[in-house]
C-alpha cells in the first residue's frame, strides 16, 4: 500500500509538522481544517457560520487535488469549542452534503489552534 501526501494552495499550507491529507489504501484522510482562507492567510471573518463554511471549503479543495470530491467523503469529524453554536454549524455543513451525507461526529473542545470556533477533519474516497 503507498502513502501520498496531498498538497494544494488552494487550501491553508500546514502550520505544523503534517500533511493537508494523505492518500492510502483508496482513501484520503485530511487534516483537520481550521477555516483560513487560502487567499488571505486569514480566519475567516462572520462568526460560526463562515468558520464553518470555510473549513469545508478547505477540505473541498483538498479533495479535488486528489482527485476526489465532497461526495465522496464517507467520515467527518467536527471540533468545536461551544456545542451551542451545533446549530449554526449543523445548517452549514447540511448544505455542502444535499444528499447521502457521511458518518459523521461532532466534539466539543477546549480550545483549537489560532482560537477559532471550529476544525473539521474527513476521510474520503479516492
Amino acid at each position: 500500500m503507498e502513502k501520498r501526501s496531498i498538497l494544494t494552495d488552494k487550501a491553508p499550507k500546514a502550520i505544523g509538522p503534517y500533511s493537508q491529507a494523505v492518500t492510502a489504501g483508496g482513501f484520503i484522510f485530511t487534516a483537520g481544517q481550521v477555516p483560513i482562507d487560502p487567499a488571505t492567510g486569514k480566519i475567516a471573518e462572520g462568526g460560526i457560520e463562515a468558520q464553518t463554511r470555510q473549513s469545508m471549503n478547505n477540505i473541498k479543495a483538498i479533495l479535488e487535488a486528489a482527485g476526489s470530491k465532497l461526495e465522496n467523503i464517507v467520515k467527518t469529524t467536527i471540533f468545536v469549542i461551544d456545542l451551542n453554536d451545533f446549530p449554526k454549524v449543523n445548517e452549514v455543513y447540511g448544505s455542502f452534503f444535499k444528499d447521502n451525507p457521511p458518518a459523521r461526529s461532532t466534539v466539543q473542545v477546549s480550545r483549537l489552534p489560532l482560537d477559532v470556533k471550529v476544525e473539521i477533519e474527513a476521510v474520503a474516497l479516492l
